[in-house]
């Protein structure tokens, strides 16, 4: 926030938190991270709570996004949740995708293991001013190898950074315009948006479809099938398909 601020470009920036699986709450911690830019017009910070839906994103994140996109802020930042094994959404919904990790954080087999070799158009190590740079850099690099990609393909740089100081943020925002001009030029720019579009068009109808199935687990034909199942004089699936057969009617 802080160079794309000094080079005069208003951003604006959602950051997601995990809502508890418990009380359904969240944080929504990471604005205090970010009080230095709270009073600028020219930054927009959005929190926004997961409300259990996975991916690593909130369901409502590409909306926001076109509306900040509608009022003219040209670059939108999406933090999420982070990346384990699953939650790798945010690769559908962002053209440039970074992903950061610490000196000593795994190898390159957990590295595949978590996908961060399909989601990835820049790695970051953070935290470069500590030990284990130089081994994470190289375990990188050999995923890198390992994923045997096209040579006409982008391939993710590698970039150390110092958060605290802000030592490397130039270079990743180098790196990120890198990343759009040659995405622009092979036209896997438009190919990323049109597959998001489809994307969140099937999420939508499947959102709705999720509310209309809790609609209909209701009422007393619902709770006579539950006692049924419960007590073991009919099964799960038949139960649900008589239920469903509500929806085909």
């Amino acid at each position: 926030i802080g160079h794309l601020r000094s080079l005069d470009i208003e951003v604006a920036v959602l950051a997601i938190d995990p809502s508890s699986p418990f009380t359904g709450g969240a944080i929504l911690g990471d604005r205090v991270r970010m009080q230095d830019h709270a009073t600028d017009p020219g930054v927009f910070i959005r929190s926004m709570a997961t409300r259990g839906h996975l991916g690593g994103l909130s369901l409502a994140t590409p909306e926001a996004v076109r509306v900040l996109d509608a009022i003219g802020r040209k670059w939108v930042l999406v933090e999420t949740v982070g990346v384990g094994q699953v939650e790798v959404e945010v690769a559908g919904k962002a053209d440039t995708t970074v992903v950061v990790v610490n000196p000593g954080w795994g190898d390159s087999v957990q590295a595949n293991k978590a996908g961060l070799m399909e989601i990835a158009d820049i790695f970051v190590i953070n935290k470069a001013d500590r030990k284990g740079v130089e081994e994470t850099q190289r375990d990188l690099m050999q995923m890198l190898e390992l994923g045997a990609m096209p040579h006409d393909a982008w391939r993710p740089p590698i970039i150390p950074a110092v958060g605290t100081t802000g030592q490397g943020v130039t270079d990743i925002w180098d790196a990120v315009l890198e990343h759009r001009s040659a995405s622009e030029a092979s036209g896997e720019l438009e190919r990323r948006r049109t597959f998001r579009l489809r994307e969140e068009l099937r999420e939508i109808i499947a959102h709705r479809l999720d509310r209309r199935a809790r609609e209909i687990c209701t009422g007393d034909r619902w709770d006579e099938l539950t006692d049924e199942v419960v007590a073991r004089t009919t099964d799960p699936w038949t139960a649900a398909d008589e239920m469903l057969s509500a929806i085909d009617a």
